[in-house]
Protein backbone atom coordinates (compact mmCIF):
# COMPACT_ATOMS: atom_id res chain seq x y z
CA UNK A 1 0.00 0.00 0.00
CA UNK A 2 1.13 3.52 -0.77
CA UNK A 3 0.72 6.67 1.24
CA UNK A 4 -1.82 7.87 2.29
CA UNK A 5 -3.70 4.54 2.19
CA UNK A 6 -1.27 2.72 4.47
CA UNK A 7 -1.15 5.57 6.98
CA UNK A 8 -4.91 5.96 7.07
CA UNK A 9 -5.56 2.25 7.53
CA UNK A 10 -2.92 1.88 10.25
CA UNK A 11 -4.22 4.96 12.05
CA UNK A 12 -7.83 3.80 11.95
CA UNK A 13 -6.95 0.28 13.07
CA UNK A 14 -5.41 1.81 16.16
CA UNK A 15 -8.79 3.43 16.80
CA UNK A 16 -10.91 0.32 16.20
CA UNK A 17 -11.89 -0.01 19.87
CA UNK A 18 -12.90 3.65 19.95
CA UNK A 19 -15.08 3.16 16.89
CA UNK A 20 -16.82 0.17 18.44
CA UNK A 21 -17.24 2.03 21.71
CA UNK A 22 -18.85 5.04 20.08
CA UNK A 23 -21.16 2.80 18.07
CA UNK A 24 -22.25 0.95 21.20
CA UNK A 25 -22.98 4.28 22.91
CA UNK A 26 -25.05 5.50 19.95
CA UNK A 27 -27.01 2.26 19.80
CA UNK A 28 -27.90 2.62 23.47
CA UNK A 29 -29.39 6.03 22.66
CA UNK A 30 -32.61 4.72 21.15
CA UNK A 31 -33.86 7.01 18.38
CA UNK A 32 -36.99 5.75 16.61
CA UNK A 33 -38.16 7.92 13.70
CA UNK A 34 -41.64 8.48 15.13
CA UNK A 35 -40.40 9.91 18.46
CA UNK A 36 -38.73 13.26 17.58
CA UNK A 37 -37.71 13.95 21.18
CA UNK A 38 -35.65 10.74 21.17
CA UNK A 39 -33.33 12.20 18.53
CA UNK A 40 -31.87 14.85 20.81
CA UNK A 41 -29.40 12.73 22.80
CA UNK A 42 -27.98 10.91 19.78
CA UNK A 43 -27.61 14.15 17.79
CA UNK A 44 -25.96 15.82 20.79
CA UNK A 45 -23.42 13.01 21.07
CA UNK A 46 -22.67 13.16 17.36
CA UNK A 47 -22.33 16.94 17.56
CA UNK A 48 -19.67 16.56 20.26
CA UNK A 49 -17.77 13.99 18.21
CA UNK A 50 -17.82 16.11 15.04
CA UNK A 51 -16.75 19.21 16.94
CA UNK A 52 -13.82 17.23 18.32
CA UNK A 53 -12.93 16.41 14.70
CA UNK A 54 -12.54 20.14 14.03
CA UNK A 55 -15.90 20.87 12.42
CA UNK A 56 -18.32 23.69 13.16
CA UNK A 57 -21.63 22.08 14.09
CA UNK A 58 -25.21 23.37 13.94
CA UNK A 59 -28.44 21.76 15.08
CA UNK A 60 -31.23 22.47 12.59
CA UNK A 61 -34.75 22.35 13.98
CA UNK A 62 -37.31 20.05 12.42
CA UNK A 63 -41.01 20.69 11.98
CA UNK A 64 -42.18 17.09 12.38
CA UNK A 65 -38.88 15.31 13.10
CA UNK A 66 -36.03 15.61 15.56
CA UNK A 67 -34.23 17.90 13.10
CA UNK A 68 -30.85 17.60 11.49
CA UNK A 69 -27.18 18.02 12.34
CA UNK A 70 -25.01 20.03 9.93
CA UNK A 71 -21.23 19.98 10.35
CA UNK A 72 -18.64 21.66 8.15
CA UNK A 73 -15.17 23.12 8.34
CA UNK A 74 -14.86 26.54 9.97
CA UNK A 75 -15.42 29.35 7.47
CA UNK A 76 -11.75 30.22 7.15
CA UNK A 77 -10.76 26.64 6.30
CA UNK A 78 -13.41 26.13 3.61
CA UNK A 79 -13.29 29.52 1.88
CA UNK A 80 -12.64 29.22 -1.87
CA UNK A 81 -12.91 25.42 -1.95
CA UNK A 82 -15.65 23.31 -3.51
CA UNK A 83 -17.60 21.07 -1.15
CA UNK A 84 -18.50 17.40 -0.83
CA UNK A 85 -21.31 15.95 1.26
CA UNK A 86 -21.36 13.03 3.68
CA UNK A 87 -24.98 12.01 4.17
CA UNK A 88 -26.56 9.77 6.80
CA UNK A 89 -29.40 9.38 9.28
CA UNK A 90 -29.61 8.68 13.00
CA UNK A 91 -33.21 7.43 13.20
CA UNK A 92 -34.00 3.74 13.39
CA UNK A 93 -37.03 1.50 12.87
CA UNK A 94 -36.79 0.18 16.43
CA UNK A 95 -39.31 1.44 19.02
CA UNK A 96 -38.33 2.73 22.44
CA UNK A 97 -37.68 -0.15 24.80
CA UNK A 98 -36.12 -2.43 22.18
CA UNK A 99 -32.89 -2.59 24.20
CA UNK A 100 -34.66 -4.64 26.84
CA UNK A 101 -35.14 -7.47 24.34
CA UNK A 102 -32.22 -6.69 22.00
CA UNK A 103 -29.34 -5.36 24.13
CA UNK A 104 -26.10 -4.04 22.71
CA UNK A 105 -23.56 -6.86 22.85
CA UNK A 106 -20.27 -7.99 21.33
CA UNK A 107 -20.01 -11.64 20.28
CA UNK A 108 -17.43 -13.28 18.02
CA UNK A 109 -16.13 -9.99 16.68
CA UNK A 110 -19.59 -8.64 15.93
CA UNK A 111 -21.39 -5.76 17.60
CA UNK A 112 -25.13 -6.38 17.92
CA UNK A 113 -27.83 -3.87 18.70
CA UNK A 114 -30.72 -1.84 17.30
CA UNK A 115 -29.59 0.48 14.53
CA UNK A 116 -25.90 -0.50 14.53
CA UNK A 117 -26.00 -1.64 10.90
CA UNK A 118 -28.70 0.70 9.62
CA UNK A 119 -27.05 3.06 10.07
CA UNK A 120 -25.32 4.35 13.16
CA UNK A 121 -22.20 2.39 12.23
CA UNK A 122 -21.88 4.44 9.04
CA UNK A 123 -22.08 7.65 11.06
CA UNK A 124 -19.26 6.41 13.30
CA UNK A 125 -17.10 5.61 10.29
CA UNK A 126 -17.76 9.08 8.90
CA UNK A 127 -16.69 10.71 12.17
CA UNK A 128 -13.50 8.66 12.37
CA UNK A 129 -12.64 9.20 8.68
CA UNK A 130 -12.77 12.95 9.23
CA UNK A 131 -10.77 12.64 12.45
CA UNK A 132 -8.11 10.58 10.67
CA UNK A 133 -7.70 13.14 7.91
CA UNK A 134 -7.27 15.91 10.44
CA UNK A 135 -4.93 14.00 12.73
CA UNK A 136 -2.72 12.93 9.81
CA UNK A 137 -2.67 16.42 8.29
CA UNK A 138 -4.39 15.34 5.08
CA UNK A 139 -6.49 18.11 3.53
CA UNK A 140 -9.15 17.20 0.95
CA UNK A 141 -9.44 19.38 -2.14
CA UNK A 142 -13.20 19.49 -1.51
CA UNK A 143 -14.27 20.74 1.91
CA UNK A 144 -16.31 18.04 3.67
CA UNK A 145 -19.84 18.77 4.85
CA UNK A 146 -21.70 16.24 7.03
CA UNK A 147 -25.51 16.21 7.22
CA UNK A 148 -27.34 13.80 9.52
CA UNK A 149 -31.14 13.70 9.43
CA UNK A 150 -33.57 11.98 11.76
CA UNK A 151 -36.46 10.93 9.50
CA UNK A 152 -34.94 8.87 6.68
CA UNK A 153 -36.69 5.67 7.72
CA UNK A 154 -40.07 7.36 7.26
CA UNK A 155 -39.35 9.08 3.95
CA UNK A 156 -37.26 12.16 4.90
CA UNK A 157 -40.28 14.40 4.41
CA UNK A 158 -39.05 16.93 6.96
CA UNK A 159 -35.42 17.00 5.86
CA UNK A 160 -35.59 16.51 2.09
CA UNK A 161 -35.70 20.19 1.15
CA UNK A 162 -32.47 20.82 3.09
CA UNK A 163 -30.80 17.75 1.59
CA UNK A 164 -31.62 18.89 -1.94
CA UNK A 165 -30.50 22.48 -1.30
CA UNK A 166 -27.17 21.21 0.01
CA UNK A 167 -26.74 18.70 -2.83
CA UNK A 168 -27.03 21.47 -5.42
CA UNK A 169 -23.93 23.10 -3.93
CA UNK A 170 -21.82 19.93 -3.80
CA UNK A 171 -19.35 18.31 -6.20
CA UNK A 172 -20.28 14.81 -4.96
CA UNK A 173 -22.20 12.98 -2.27
CA UNK A 174 -21.10 9.96 -0.20
CA UNK A 175 -23.98 8.12 1.46
CA UNK A 176 -23.08 6.24 4.63
CA UNK A 177 -25.90 3.70 4.43
CA UNK A 178 -24.75 0.13 5.23
CA UNK A 179 -22.95 -1.94 2.64
CA UNK A 180 -24.68 -4.52 0.49
CA UNK A 181 -24.64 -7.58 2.72
CA UNK A 182 -21.75 -9.43 4.37
CA UNK A 183 -19.51 -9.06 1.30
CA UNK A 184 -19.47 -5.29 1.77
CA UNK A 185 -20.42 -4.23 -1.76
CA UNK A 186 -21.36 -0.67 -2.59
CA UNK A 187 -24.88 0.15 -3.71
CA UNK A 188 -24.45 1.48 -7.22
CA UNK A 189 -28.10 0.95 -8.09
CA UNK A 190 -31.17 1.26 -5.91
CA UNK A 191 -34.77 0.60 -6.71
CA UNK A 192 -37.03 3.58 -6.58
CA UNK A 193 -40.30 3.32 -4.70
CA UNK A 194 -43.87 4.47 -5.25
CA UNK A 195 -46.55 4.30 -2.58
CA UNK A 196 -50.28 4.55 -3.16
CA UNK A 197 -53.43 4.38 -1.08
CA UNK A 198 -56.48 3.14 -2.98
CA UNK A 199 -60.05 3.55 -1.75
CA UNK A 200 -63.08 2.02 -3.43
CA UNK A 201 -66.53 3.28 -2.49
CA UNK A 202 -69.56 1.08 -3.16
CA UNK A 203 -73.07 0.74 -1.82
CA UNK A 204 -74.22 -1.34 1.14
CA UNK A 205 -77.08 -3.82 0.96
CA UNK A 206 -78.23 -6.98 2.72
CA UNK A 207 -76.33 -9.86 1.13
CA UNK A 208 -79.27 -12.25 1.48
CA UNK A 209 -82.42 -10.14 1.05
CA UNK A 210 -81.45 -7.79 -1.78
CA UNK A 211 -77.80 -8.14 -2.82
CA UNK A 212 -78.60 -6.71 -6.24
CA UNK A 213 -79.18 -3.32 -4.61
CA UNK A 214 -75.62 -3.22 -3.38
CA UNK A 215 -72.30 -2.49 -5.10
CA UNK A 216 -69.40 -4.39 -3.56
CA UNK A 217 -66.28 -2.33 -2.96
CA UNK A 218 -64.46 -5.52 -1.98
CA UNK A 219 -65.26 -7.15 -5.32
CA UNK A 220 -63.94 -4.11 -7.17
CA UNK A 221 -60.84 -3.96 -4.99
CA UNK A 222 -60.14 -7.63 -5.72
CA UNK A 223 -60.29 -6.89 -9.43
CA UNK A 224 -57.97 -3.91 -9.03
CA UNK A 225 -55.46 -5.93 -7.02
CA UNK A 226 -55.20 -8.52 -9.78
CA UNK A 227 -54.74 -5.70 -12.30
CA UNK A 228 -51.97 -4.19 -10.18
CA UNK A 229 -50.04 -7.44 -9.75
CA UNK A 230 -50.09 -7.86 -13.52
CA UNK A 231 -47.81 -4.78 -13.71
CA UNK A 232 -44.91 -6.70 -12.13
CA UNK A 233 -41.96 -7.29 -14.44
CA UNK A 234 -39.05 -9.07 -12.71
CA UNK A 235 -36.83 -8.82 -15.78
CA UNK A 236 -37.04 -5.02 -15.63
CA UNK A 237 -36.80 -4.96 -11.83
CA UNK A 238 -40.43 -3.94 -11.31
CA UNK A 239 -42.02 -5.43 -8.19
CA UNK A 240 -45.60 -4.94 -6.96
CA UNK A 241 -46.93 -5.52 -3.46
CA UNK A 242 -50.36 -4.81 -2.03
CA UNK A 243 -49.38 -5.04 1.59
CA UNK A 244 -52.51 -3.97 3.45
CA UNK A 245 -56.15 -4.56 2.49
CA UNK A 246 -59.24 -3.74 4.52
CA UNK A 247 -62.93 -3.16 3.93
CA UNK A 248 -66.51 -4.15 4.48
CA UNK A 249 -68.76 -4.01 7.52
CA UNK A 250 -70.06 -7.52 8.24
CA UNK A 251 -70.17 -10.80 6.41
CA UNK A 252 -73.87 -10.37 5.53
CA UNK A 253 -73.50 -6.82 4.19
CA UNK A 254 -72.39 -5.97 0.65
CA UNK A 255 -69.20 -4.01 1.31
CA UNK A 256 -69.68 -0.25 0.91
CA UNK A 257 -65.94 0.52 0.97
CA UNK A 258 -62.49 -1.06 0.75
CA UNK A 259 -58.92 0.24 1.08
CA UNK A 260 -55.54 -1.04 -0.07
CA UNK A 261 -51.93 0.11 0.33
CA UNK A 262 -49.69 -0.44 -2.67
CA UNK A 263 -45.88 -0.53 -2.77
CA UNK A 264 -44.06 -0.44 -6.13
CA UNK A 265 -40.30 -0.81 -6.68
CA UNK A 266 -38.56 0.05 -9.95
CA UNK A 267 -35.00 0.21 -11.27
CA UNK A 268 -35.61 2.84 -13.94
CA UNK A 269 -37.27 6.24 -13.82
CA UNK A 270 -39.22 5.52 -17.01
CA UNK A 271 -40.92 2.58 -15.28
CA UNK A 272 -41.74 4.77 -12.29
CA UNK A 273 -43.37 7.33 -14.54
CA UNK A 274 -45.25 4.68 -16.50
CA UNK A 275 -46.65 2.89 -13.45
CA UNK A 276 -47.50 6.17 -11.73
CA UNK A 277 -49.57 7.11 -14.78
CA UNK A 278 -51.28 3.69 -14.94
CA UNK A 279 -52.24 3.69 -11.27
CA UNK A 280 -53.58 7.23 -11.41
CA UNK A 281 -55.68 6.39 -14.50
CA UNK A 282 -57.29 3.29 -12.97
CA UNK A 283 -61.09 3.41 -12.89
CA UNK A 284 -63.64 1.26 -11.11
CA UNK A 285 -65.47 -1.15 -13.41
CA UNK A 286 -67.89 -2.79 -10.99
CA UNK A 287 -71.24 -1.00 -11.47
CA UNK A 288 -72.03 1.35 -8.61
CA UNK A 289 -68.43 1.69 -7.35
CA UNK A 290 -65.87 4.49 -7.60
CA UNK A 291 -62.13 4.68 -7.00
CA UNK A 292 -59.91 7.32 -5.36
CA UNK A 293 -56.10 7.12 -5.55
CA UNK A 294 -53.58 9.03 -3.43
CA UNK A 295 -49.78 8.88 -3.39
CA UNK A 296 -47.02 8.62 -5.94
CA UNK A 297 -43.24 8.67 -6.04
CA UNK A 298 -41.61 8.12 -2.66
CA UNK A 299 -37.99 7.94 -3.83
CA UNK A 300 -36.64 7.77 -7.39
CA UNK A 301 -34.31 4.97 -8.46
CA UNK A 302 -30.58 5.46 -8.07
CA UNK A 303 -29.16 4.75 -11.51
CA UNK A 304 -25.71 4.24 -13.03
CA UNK A 305 -25.11 7.77 -14.27
CA UNK A 306 -21.67 8.73 -15.66
CA UNK A 307 -20.92 10.75 -12.53
CA UNK A 308 -21.93 7.89 -10.25
CA UNK A 309 -19.77 5.46 -12.25
CA UNK A 310 -16.77 7.77 -11.89
CA UNK A 311 -17.18 7.67 -8.11
CA UNK A 312 -17.49 3.88 -8.19
CA UNK A 313 -14.23 3.65 -10.17
CA UNK A 314 -12.55 5.90 -7.61
CA UNK A 315 -13.79 3.60 -4.85
CA UNK A 316 -12.35 0.57 -6.65
CA UNK A 317 -8.96 2.29 -6.87
CA UNK A 318 -9.09 3.23 -3.21
CA UNK A 319 -10.01 -0.30 -2.13
CA UNK A 320 -7.16 -1.65 -4.23
CA UNK A 321 -4.74 0.73 -2.50
CA UNK A 322 -6.06 -0.49 0.86
CA UNK A 323 -5.65 -4.11 -0.17
CA UNK A 324 -9.21 -5.46 -0.16
CA UNK A 325 -11.69 -6.34 -2.92
CA UNK A 326 -14.78 -4.22 -3.44
CA UNK A 327 -17.93 -5.28 -5.23
CA UNK A 328 -21.09 -3.51 -6.26
CA UNK A 329 -24.74 -4.41 -6.51
CA UNK A 330 -28.37 -3.35 -6.52
CA UNK A 331 -30.41 -2.67 -3.39
CA UNK A 332 -34.15 -3.10 -3.29
CA UNK A 333 -34.58 -0.39 -0.66
CA UNK A 334 -34.29 3.33 -1.28
CA UNK A 335 -32.21 6.00 0.46
CA UNK A 336 -31.72 9.74 0.45
CA UNK A 337 -28.95 9.11 -2.08
CA UNK A 338 -31.66 8.25 -4.58
CA UNK A 339 -32.62 11.94 -4.53
CA UNK A 340 -29.13 13.45 -4.55
CA UNK A 341 -28.16 11.24 -7.48
CA UNK A 342 -30.63 13.20 -9.63
CA UNK A 343 -28.58 16.34 -8.93
CA UNK A 344 -24.94 15.42 -8.30
CA UNK A 345 -22.70 12.31 -8.53
CA UNK A 346 -23.55 10.05 -5.60
CA UNK A 347 -22.02 6.89 -4.17
CA UNK A 348 -24.08 4.82 -1.72
CA UNK A 349 -23.43 1.92 0.65
CA UNK A 350 -20.22 3.31 2.15
CA UNK A 351 -21.27 2.38 5.67
CA UNK A 352 -20.49 -0.66 7.77
CA UNK A 353 -20.17 -4.29 6.77
CA UNK A 354 -22.63 -6.51 8.59
CA UNK A 355 -26.13 -7.84 8.22
CA UNK A 356 -29.64 -7.76 9.62
CA UNK A 357 -31.07 -4.36 8.73
CA UNK A 358 -34.45 -4.05 10.50
CA UNK A 359 -33.99 -7.57 11.92
CA UNK A 360 -33.27 -8.92 15.40
CA UNK A 361 -29.84 -10.22 14.32
CA UNK A 362 -28.69 -6.74 13.21
CA UNK A 363 -24.92 -6.53 13.63
CA UNK A 364 -21.66 -5.01 12.45
CA UNK A 365 -18.31 -6.67 11.71
CA UNK A 366 -16.07 -4.66 14.03
CA UNK A 367 -12.76 -5.56 12.38
CA UNK A 368 -13.94 -4.14 9.06
CA UNK A 369 -14.86 -0.72 10.40
CA UNK A 370 -11.30 0.68 10.07
CA UNK A 371 -10.95 -0.37 6.43
CA UNK A 372 -14.34 1.11 5.56
CA UNK A 373 -13.48 4.38 7.28
CA UNK A 374 -10.16 4.41 5.42
CA UNK A 375 -12.01 3.85 2.13
CA UNK A 376 -14.21 6.85 2.84
CA UNK A 377 -11.21 8.97 3.84
CA UNK A 378 -9.45 8.17 0.56
CA UNK A 379 -12.57 9.08 -1.41
CA UNK A 380 -12.72 12.39 0.42
CA UNK A 381 -9.16 13.02 -0.78
CA UNK A 382 -10.11 12.56 -4.44
CA UNK A 383 -9.43 15.61 -6.66
CA UNK A 384 -12.23 18.13 -6.89
CA UNK A 385 -12.93 17.42 -10.55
Amino acid sequence: MSHPAADLLAHLRRHQDGMAGLLADLARLESPSHVPTAQGPVLDRLADELAAAGLAVRRLAGRTSGGQLLARLPRGERRGRPSQLLLGHCDTVWPLGTLAEMPVAVRDGRLYGPGVYDMKGGLVQGVFALRALRELGLEPACAPVFLINSDEEIGSGDSMSRILRLARRMRRVFVLEPSLGPAGGLKTRRKGSLRFNLKVTGRAAHSGLDPEKGASAVLEMARLILRLYALADPQRGVSINVGVVSGGLRRNVVAPEAQAELDVRVLQREDADRIDRIVRELVAETPGTSLAVEGGMDRPPLEKTPGNRALWEAAQRAAGALGFPLGEGTAGGASDGSFTSRIVPTLDGLGVVGDGAHAVHEHVEIARMPERAALLALLLLEPAG
